[in-house]
């Protein structure tokens, strides 16, 4: 498919939710992000980069506190502690108390009951506007058959064109459950797939690179926060997982010009190997502080699957 065969949702829809990343950069949100130490700097970097302001605050005695003060929370399941896990149900229940938006990655619940358990007790009582995880997360939140591969997305639970049937089946998972617990469903992936509970999106931006950094899962609920703070959260998950689709694609490309017109003759002999992770890394940051609402619009690979359910 072409760009433009993607954009099956109306130029009005689209134009509405590139907006959003102007806002974010003029309203400058404080967002409040409880998420893995591992990946907790880039987290950070990439806030500031989308144009919020991070506090990554995780002590118990002052993280519902902090949530009142900021304008969208991001919770992750990674790489849980008991502090962690206290804090982030604090501070969830806070955000519920006080209307403000709030994410939950759900990290590891096909791997771990103990990670099930505290992302079936978020749910019940802190009701996030959004859900995100990867397909093997999602199917076992959702009470679907799932495989078991640590934190990655199980070989028999991959979702793409490479896989007969794997989208449509997992739209009905996000879409269904979508409708059970309330909040928009994002399952992350080759194809990430987006559902309120009615429509089902469908999108195709991303660099294989992205698997292979630690932590980009993470940088994308912390997106999605900082998006929820300025827009539905609808909006908020399709801008931030086609920005970092986005991001993904552009580093990609910047890292082999790079290798081509910068490296000696010795470093560019296979121009056809994967570029270096350490500066695709530098390259993903730089493109998600420069890319906006225009740049998202011509590169975005998005559409409306709902009909194919």
């Amino acid at each position: 498919m072409s760009t433009e065969e993607y954009k099956n949702l109306g130029e009005e829809k689209l134009r509405k939710i590139a907006e959003i990343s102007a806002r974010l950069r003029e309203r400058n949100p404080l967002i409040h992000c409880i998420t893995s130490p591992i990946a907790v700097n880039d987290c950070a970097n990439a806030v500031l980069a989308a144009g919020a302001r991070p506090i990554m605050a995780e002590h118990p005695e002052e993280a519902a506190g902090i949530t009142t003060i900021a304008q969208a929370l991001g919770v992750s399941l990674a790489n849980i502690t008991d502090a962690r896990a206290s804090s982030m149900m604090l501070s969830g229940q806070k955000a519920r108390e006080m209307g403000i938006p709030s994410v939950m990655d759900v990290v590891g619940v096909n791997c771990s009951p103990l990670r099930m358990k505290l992302a079936e007790q978020f749910l019940k009582e802190c009701s996030p506007a959004v859900i995100k995880g990867n397909a093997s997360e999602i199917r076992a939140i959702a009470g679907a058959p799932y495989g078991e591969a640590g934190i990655d997305t199980a070989a028999s639970d991959q979702v793409s064109h490479d896989h007969p049937g794997s989208i449509q089946k997992m739209a009905e998972i996000v879409r269904r459950f979508s409708r059970e617990c309330g909040a928009v469903v994002l399952a992350s992936g080759v194809v990430d797939l987006v559902s309120d509970g009615k429509v089902v999106y469908a999108l195709e931006n991303g660099s294989a690179l992205l698997a292979k950094i630690t932590g980009t899962g993470c940088i994308l609920n912390c997106l999605v926060a900082s998006y929820l703070s300025v827009g539905s959260p609808a909006e908020a998950v399709l801008y931030a997982a086609g920005l970092l689709g986005i991001a993904g694609e552009c580093a990609e490309e910047a890292e082999r010009i790079g290798m081509k017109t910068e490296k000696p003759d010795r470093l560019r002999r296979n121009e056809s190997r994967l570029p270096g992770l350490g500066s695709f890394h530098m390259y993903l940051m730089d493109a998600i502080s420069t890319l906006d609402g225009q740049r998202f619009l011509s590169r975005v690979k998005i559409r409306n699957c709902s009909r194919i359910t």
